[in-house]
């Protein structure tokens, strides 16, 4: 009878470590700390009794496992013991594991000194390291959500978006097979196809993992300014052969130093997408594993090179993860989006004078990024990030990164009159040096007045310079009324900039749906709302860019005439925070959607 039981403890273990495990919804709160070693409160939640009962069942199933398919001896100098624990306190049991010595390189002590304090600082609370010692790469078991990658934990959520919105172009717009590039002998995909359709359920596993693998490599390369990727990996999670991928997954690594990292670190460096695909695809649980996460964020570092890292930053004492939550810094996001550690999102450098200058973003990138702190007037986005290649973009708010994504890439073509607008805007922002503050010097401006060809009557040149700076939207509205064949983009036809499209939103961390339709989970004394990742279609109507008159008529009761009501009066909209993200992009523009609202929070 005891055997029966054993067994099936040890079944409902392996079960439970093939699902995913229920993330939290408190993304920005500490985790609580342990009041005591194996004592459970008498308030402790069904969600933390559940997750504790799952990692003990884990633990002995991980046990069990090794006493009864022991590994078979290794040749002599090619393996070496470490112990590695087997669940997240310090209490539970040390289990000996052989580990390769031929994984990979290993850091230096002072290599992982420093790796772990550009990560983590020199006081990081436990909490902190839980958070990023807990989350794996792994997409959502939720058919509606099932491109998504989930969030368990708060804090990774900056890779995790970053990772998303790069997974996302390959299964929106690279669905195809690998081509060969004739210059560096490394692929390409196709570009002539792309999804039309939002039935994201149908996307097979394999073709998401394909896609995932791609993202991964892509980033890597692109850290490495295109000449390396280095991948890293944990020592415990090698050994995919024997199918211990559950253990491994259950039991995570504790790291709360510097040395912990730098015995089970290794690293190996590949200068062809080839060979680094294979690594990848052979090492992917791994990365899906409770420190992928963490192991993905740390092949970036070790791809841009750690001094190189501490160059890219304005302030390279501060760690990379920020205190008291956890969260990814902004220069994490635009690592992963663009390559280079730098802190800030406008367009270029910012000359501060006497030798010292901001580093922003130096060129375009294929995934973008918009934030709710540009609609705050704290900062502002450059055009690099704000127009990519792809019509995807991350989602930055006060503690949270989410991603937005349309499924044609026709919502950012622009018409002649469009691209005149983005020609000038760049040409202003270049010589922006107020931080996205939107105005520059009278000499700047007549440099941007001849590299844009504008010739504004003498009037209203000495109009617009009269205060000693020149205003963005002063400028605007004054090339909005100048004509054509003056260099301005004045429109007869009324009409320009005028679209609608659909666009979607996908926030990793599960929610509650408010509106959806009573679904639950049951749990010890009761149920719970169902907690699941959030994927919101939103309708977006961009109006016309009109001149201020324009824009005021547009605004009183509506005329007789038919045409002006159908142009002029919107529909009733909807407002939530990821709306003034959006009028960031499409000034102005009015949005709709069905269900709960979505969150950027």
């Amino acid at each position: 009878m005891a055997d029966h039981q054993e067994d099936e403890d040890l079944k409902l273990a392996l079960q439970m470590s093939m699902q995913y495990n229920p993330p939290e919804p408190k993304r920005s709160k500490p985790i609580e700390e342990e009041t005591g070693s194996g004592s459970q409160s008498g308030g402790e939640s069904p969600e933390a009794k559940s997750r504790r009962l799952q990692r003990e069942l884990m633990a002995a199933a991980a046990e069990k496992r090794m006493v009864l398919f022991p590994k078979s001896p290794s040749p002599v100098n090619k393996d070496r013991v470490l112990p590695i624990r087997v669940g997240g306190d310090k209490d539970d049991e040390v289990v000996v594991k052989s580990v390769r010595s031929d994984l990979g390189k290993e850091l230096s002590v002072e290599e992982s000194d420093q790796l772990f304090s550009m990560v983590f600082g020199n006081e990081v609370s436990k909490s902190v390291l839980a958070q990023w010692t807990n989350q794996g790469i792994r997409f959502s078991p939720d058919p509606e959500t099932t491109i998504g990658l989930v969030q368990h934990e708060g804090g990774p959520c900056g890779v995790l978006a970053a990772l998303q919105a790069f997974v996302l172009k390959y299964l929106l717009y690279f669905p195809g097979d690998r081509v060969a590039s004739p210059s560096m002998g490394v692929w390409t995909l196709s570009k002539d196809r792309h999804v039309v359709s939002d039935s994201f359920s149908s996307v097979t596993e394999e073709a998401k993992t394909k896609a995932l693998v791609r993202s991964m490599c892509e980033i890597l390369f692109m850290c490495g300014n295109n000449n390396r990727a280095v991948i890293a990996s944990f020592t415990n999670f090698e050994d995919s052969s024997t199918n211990q991928k559950d253990e491994a997954m259950a039991s995570g690594l504790p790291i709360e130093s510097a040395s912990d990292l730098q015995k089970i670190l290794r690293f190996e460096t590949f200068t062809t997408q080839a060979s680094a695909l294979n690594k990848l695809e052979g090492t992917i649980t791994a990365f899906q594993s409770r420190m992928g996460a963490l192991l993905f964020l740390i092949s970036a570092l070790l791809s841009r090179g750690l001094d190189s890292v501490q160059a890219d930053r304005d302030d390279p004492n501060l760690p990379l993860v920020t205190a008291p939550f956890g969260h990814a810094s902004q220069e994490i996001v635009n690592l992963l989006l663009c390559g280079e550690a730098v802190p800030n999102v406008f367009d270029g450098r910012m000359d501060l004078g006497g030798g010292m200058f901001l580093k922003g973003i130096s060129k375009n990138v294929d995934v973008g990024f918009l934030t709710l702190l540009e609609s705050l007037n704290f900062c502002k986005v450059g055009q690099n990030l704000k127009c990519p290649k792809w019509p995807i973009w991350v989602i930055g708010s006060e503690s949270h990164y989410t991603v937005l994504f349309a499924l044609d890439p026709s919502v950012q073509e622009e018409n002649v009159l469009e691209l005149r607008e983005s020609q000038i805007r760049r040409a202003f922002d270049a010589r922006d040096e107020s931080g996205g503050g939107g105005f520059i010097s009278v000499e700047a401006f007549h440099q941007v007045v001849q590299e844009t060809n504008i010739r504004l009557p003498t009037e209203k040149l000495n109009d617009i310079c009269a205060t000693g700076f020149i205003v963005w939207s002063e400028l605007w509205q004054v090339i909005l009324e100048l004509d054509r064949n003056l260099g301005g983009i004045k429109d007869s036809t009324g009409m320009m900039g005028k679209k609608v499209f659909d666009i979607y939103h996908f926030n990793g961390i599960a929610k509650s749906d408010i509106n959806g339709g009573g679904q639950a989970m049951a749990v010890e004394g009761g149920t719970v709302p169902m907690q699941r990742p959030r994927l919101t279609k939103l309708n977006v109507a961009v109006p016309p860019k009109w001149t201020p008159e324009e824009y005021m008529s547009c605004a009183l009761p509506p005329s007789s005439s038919e045409k002006d009501s159908e142009v002029n009066q919107p529909k009733p909209v909807q407002h939530a925070p990821l709306v003034d993200c959006i009028r960031t992009r499409w000034s102005r523009a009015a949005c709709s959607w069905s269900g709960d609202p979505p969150s950027i929070v």
